[in-house]
């Protein structure tokens, strides 16, 4: 039987496949299609520390092998995920990590203080492609200064397990991931979506109420893949890769390229159920390899 399992610190996963935030919900809207704790993880839709109604529509459109998405983390605030959500997660037998974004620092200080206290939440992931309002709206993510700090004062207060989910949208990702490491982080996790924009040539439009939005799926795969491999060469800390993971072909490139594990994204819209067959597909391949360990192929590329 082969083994599957990693740790990033000392949390243990039982796999690589892990649902990516804002595309899984809370993980309770698939359990009519999926056992959800034969899954590594789940990382839940993006929490912030006030109830948020999300950006006005149309905020999603479809695109050549992808999709574009403004939905502004629509959520209902930490008080109502304590309150009704928490309750439910806690049960699953799997690593509920929880997307932790914020306007300003001290959101994101609030918000890890408050996921602290909850003992079934084993990690966050640090969303740091939020705008930072005190510098003109640019995000966290593509500014080395603003991103040392969110992840320094986050890491000053959160004591469990620390995933930072890396912005595609900077000129070296490799510098993000490296101040990601310097700060404590235990992972990192990428890439978030492209920036990308289109238009609706009926109407004379944008197709998305904020003009542009962020591009997932397919069409960003080979962008993720070139990102990991390089941040899997810079970091000690394990890498999470996510973009365009549709198959457990996929995941196996990005296992492969350095990544010690995967989210799959877009693709849980179009099947429900890809997860669990990436997952099955990843252990398929592993075992026609000969491999009894998938640590086995991780970073085979650069050795």
């Amino acid at each position: 039987m082969v083994n599957l399992g990693f740790t990033v610190g000392n949390l243990k996963f039982k796999n690589p496949v892990i649902t990516a935030s804002g595309t899984f919900g809370n993980g309770s809207e698939y359990d009519d299609f999926i056992d959800v704790s034969r899954l590594g993880g789940i990382i839940l839709k993006g929490t912030t520390m006030e109830p948020r109604e999300g950006n006005s529509y149309p905020r999603m459109a479809e695109t050549p092998s992808g999709m574009l998405n403004s939905v502004g983390l629509q959520n209902k605030g930490i008080d109502y995920f304590e309150k009704n959500i928490y309750p439910v997660i806690a049960a699953y037998d799997t690593n509920v990590i929880v997307n932790v974004n914020g306007s300003y620092v001290e959101d994101y200080i609030a918000l890890a203080e408050r996921v602290n206290k909850l003992d079934k939440i084993p990690a966050i992931e640090l969303n740091i492609s939020c705008p930072n309002v005190k510098m003109g709206g640019m995000a966290f993510g593509t500014n080395p200064e603003s991103a040392r700090e969110v992840i320094k004062a986050v890491r000053a207060v959160y004591t469990r397990i620390l995933i930072v989910k890396l912005s595609p949208n900077v000129t070296n990702i490799t510098d993000f991931a490296r101040i990601s490491e310097e700060e404590g982080a235990d992972s990192v996790s990428l890439i978030n979506t492209l920036l990308g924009m289109a238009i609706d040539i009926r109407t004379m439009k944008p197709s998305l109420s904020t003009i542009t939005g962020g591009l997932s799926g397919p069409a960003v795969k080979p962008v993720a893949l070139r990102m990991v491999w390089q941040v899997a060469k810079a970091v000690k800390i394990p890498v999470i890769g996510i973009g365009g993971i549709m198959s457990a072909g996929d995941a196996i490139e990005f296992l492969l390229a350095g990544a010690s594990a995967i989210q799959v994204g877009t693709g849980s819209f179009i099947d429900p159920g890809i997860s669990i067959t990436i997952l099955e597909g990843i252990a398929k391949y592993l075992s026609d390899k000969g491999c009894s360990d998938v640590k086995e192929i991780i970073g085979l590329i650069n050795r």
